[in-house]
């Protein structure tokens, strides 16, 4: 096995020499999908962060992982290795190495049952009694959402299963509504709207107390070297608008 300062070495070499970094995603339209020969992943945040590795001259390639595998996998890591389209907070800023943001999301949003009567604000509909709210585990949704998710507590449906499966759980009232951005959200609409076994009709339910949409960035291992981040960093904000 290769020491760490193998690795390290061999990350900051040139391209040509350097082992592939893997980048760690899972199926998550439109941020991420597969194509069709399954050797590329594109999307909102798969494109701009495949483009930074290869403007930086960072070998790369795709390995897809579950979400929860993903921070284990990198926690753990003594090598370098990363994941895309991650949120920033204190508590991941303990464990992992963050880039510049590659994307900022559309304000975020809540996928409900069209009978569901939510408040004009996410903290009046939290309060609600009767409101359950679908977490997916490991998940944040920005500062704003998860502070009030901590303050009010309420009842939490804990998933691991992804969005489009979580949309049909609100459906089957499983819960009453889910987070996500307002493009994801418009995508999940669209396709559980083509299931025939829909139990309700689900809606976008927008917020007037949350902020601008979140930004994403890739997240890496410790074991990164900076120079690695530093040089997506400034392919990423080469590439920015």
């Amino acid at each position: 096995m290769r020491s760490w300062l193998a690795w390290t070495l061999a990350a900051v070499a040139p391209a040509q020499a350097a082992e592939p970094i893997e980048l760690y995603w899972f199926d998550r339209p439109p941020y991420m999908v597969a194509s069709p020969g399954g050797d590329e992943v594109a999307g909102l945040t798969a494109t701009p962060a495949a483009q930074a590795f290869r403007a930086a001259g960072i070998r790369f390639r795709w390995v897809s992982l579950p979400t929860m595998r993903q921070l284990v996998t990198l926690k753990d890591s003594v090598h370098p290795a990363c994941a895309v389209g991650w949120l920033r907070n204190a508590e991941r800023e303990h464990h992992f190495k963050f880039t510049q943001p590659i994307y900022r999301d559309r304000p975020t949003v809540a996928l409900a049952r069209t009978d569901y009567l939510p408040a004009e604000t996410l903290a009046g509909t939290l309060r609600q009694p009767g409101t359950s709210v679908l977490i997916k585990d490991g998940f944040s949704y920005g500062a704003v959402i998860d502070q009030l998710l901590l303050q009010i507590r309420p009842e939490r449906v804990v998933t691991s299963a992804e969005n489009l499966a979580m949309a049909n759980m609100i459906a089957a009232h499983r819960a009453s509504l889910m987070f996500a951005a307002e493009e994801e959200a418009s995508y999940l609409l669209e396709q559980a709207e083509h299931e025939a076994r829909l139990p309700y009709p689900l809606k976008v339910v927008r917020f007037a107390d949350l902020p601008p949409g979140e930004r994403r960035h890739i997240l890496c291992s410790k074991a990164t070297p900076d120079e690695l981040i530093e040089r997506l960093n400034k392919a990423i904000a080469a590439d920015a608008p």
